[in-house]
């Protein structure tokens, strides 16, 4: 009896000891997932962009932030035909860096980042060289999105993988009026 009541003892030792650790590796499972954070960041001048970034952010279930500039653009600005025009003489300066307002917290918390944008003279506008300047995004794997009225992201893709080396880059798409269904299966394809 002595015997039978040890064995019965150890195999529910055994039993459970098994069961914890299958909990603790779900959960771990669990909290890597939950840990692993997206930021869908992006600058729209017109609105356009807005409306890809809000349905990327709701796709990869990412916080959404908006890349605002101190100083907003006005249609003169905006007029790319206007050499005089705050785009155009930003475009023109490869050095300019347009203020913005700086209130993203905890950027260094996020795993994944996608940066959405108008293509101006086929790549970021220069406020994207501002909010990477000043967020530490190194080692984060950084995507960008645009909207275009003809452009790719060729441009874009190759100058800021030379410009921020530090940074995990994979190539971004233009997604000029794209559903939530094109975002998902552009997501699921990265």
């Amino acid at each position: 009896m002595k015997k039978t009541f040890f064995t019965l003892a150890v195999m529910a030792l055994i039993l459970t000891s098994c069961g914890q650790k299958s909990n603790e590796n779900q959960t771990s499972n669990n909290q890597n997932e939950k840990q692993m954070k997206t930021l869908v960041a992006y600058f729209s001048a017109t609105g356009t962009t807005r409306g890809i970034a809000e349905k990327l952010a709701k796709v990869t279930d990412a916080t959404l932030y908006e890349i605002k500039p101190e100083v907003p653009y006005t249609d003169a600005d905006l007029n790319w035909q206007d050499k005089k025009s705050r785009s155009s003489v930003e475009m023109a300066d490869k050095n300019s860096r347009p203020a913005f307002v700086k209130d993203l917290e905890n950027a260094g918390d996020y795993d994944i980042v996608y940066i959405g944008f108008p293509v101006w003279w086929y790549t970021a506008p220069t406020i994207i060289n501002s909010f990477l300047d000043t967020y530490d995004f190194t080692g984060k794997t950084v995507i960008f999105f645009g909207t275009s009225g003809g452009s790719t992201l060729d441009k874009a893709n190759q100058q800021f993988r030379e410009q921020y080396p530090k940074l995990n880059w994979k190539d971004g798409k233009v997604l000029n009026n794209a559903s939530e269904a094109d975002i998902k299966a552009w997501v699921e394809s990265l």
